[in-house]
């Protein structure tokens, strides 16, 4: 990695440690003396490594490389990033105080844009389904979408960045116990309508029928499977998991019928260049920890994915 990229990498790292991990690594650097038992070892102060640890990693160079022209009118196109952000998926974006966007999704968002060195603008959305809608209007130049089949036609997509589970929720007292039950002649399952579990349910499913929340979500089977008394709700199993935790008579399955791969797509046809530096740009972001720390700043548990191989 050249050493201005590598400089712009721990500033950004930097930015999202807490003081409690700054301590830690502060206590961390010590004499190679007292590493070898030598009692005379002292501890570096925090300016002082803090100030180490940005320099090391500063040189040789010193200008970070600019994206090219035609990476910028791929990736923004207005001289503004638009970003469109879904609410509707909880495990990646939350709302702030202010009705603010927070989480991996905005976070990396903001990091690619100061990459490319143009303004954030968040598009808002409440459901990934409005937001493939709104691919076709040029609505957005980036949105985070998990990897389906369906939405390609559409969409180019990065690496994933994190994995999340597609699950069912059922009542405690249900028949159902795992997944592989549930896909039986009269079993009705609520889903939000245009979720990323619609599409593949509705491509994988044999003998059950879905009931579709025009909402979307990634709780939008939810409100159905309550109202209209349905046998399970599908969803991503985070948000799942917290509704049960609050309402004793549900209960999560284990298992998985799905392993969601969540991406950062661009609208088709936007070119090479742009889809290119958007792979590279995600595979780093994993990399160096930006993506764990985003999660876990954001209290999420969801697992990073690994490596585009």
């Amino acid at each position: 990695m050249a050493g201005a990229a590598r400089i712009e990498l721990l500033i950004e790292r930097l930015a999202y440690l807490t003081l409690r991990e700054l301590d830690e690594c502060g206590a961390a650097l010590i004499d190679p003396a007292k590493d070898q038992g030598n009692k005379v070892g002292k501890r570096v102060k925090r300016p002082s490594w803090i100030l180490a640890f940005i320099l090391a990693g500063a040189f040789p160079a010193l200008a970070q490389p600019v994206p090219s022209a035609e990476v910028q009118k791929d990736l923004a196109p207005t001289g503004k990033l638009r970003a469109a952000i879904n609410f509707g998926n909880g495990v990646l974006v939350q709302k702030g105080p202010n009705g603010e966007p927070l989480g991996v999704s905005p976070a990396l968002a903001a990091a690619l844009a100061k990459r490319l060195g143009v303004p954030i603008d968040y598009v808002i959305f409440t459901s990934a389904g409005r937001v493939f809608d709104a691919a076709k209007e040029n609505a957005w130049d980036i949105a985070f979408f998990a990897i389906e089949p369906v939405r390609s036609a559409e969409v180019d997509f990065s690496p994933p960045y994190v994995l999340i589970q597609g699950t069912y929720m059922v009542r405690k007292d249900s028949a159902l116990k795992d997944v592989g039950d549930v896909d039986r002649p009269g079993i009705r399952i609520g889903v939000g309508q245009g979720s990323v579990y619609d599409l593949y349910l509705t491509r994988t499913l044999k003998n059950a029928t879905l009931v579709r929340n025009p909402n979307g979500g990634a709780m939008g089977g939810i409100e159905p499977f309550v109202a209209e008394r349905l046998d399970a709700a599908a969803g991503v199993r985070e948000p799942l998991d917290d509704y049960a935790r609050t309402h004793p008579d549900m209960r999560v399955m284990t298992g998985s019928f799905e392993e969601i791969r969540q991406a950062i797509g661009t609208p088709k046809g936007r070119g090479q260049a742009g889809l290119a530096f958007l792979h590279d740009f995600v595979e780093e972001m994993k990399a160096n920890g930006f993506v764990a720390d985003a999660l876990k700043r954001s209290g999420q548990t969801a697992p990073v994915a690994p490596p585009d191989r």
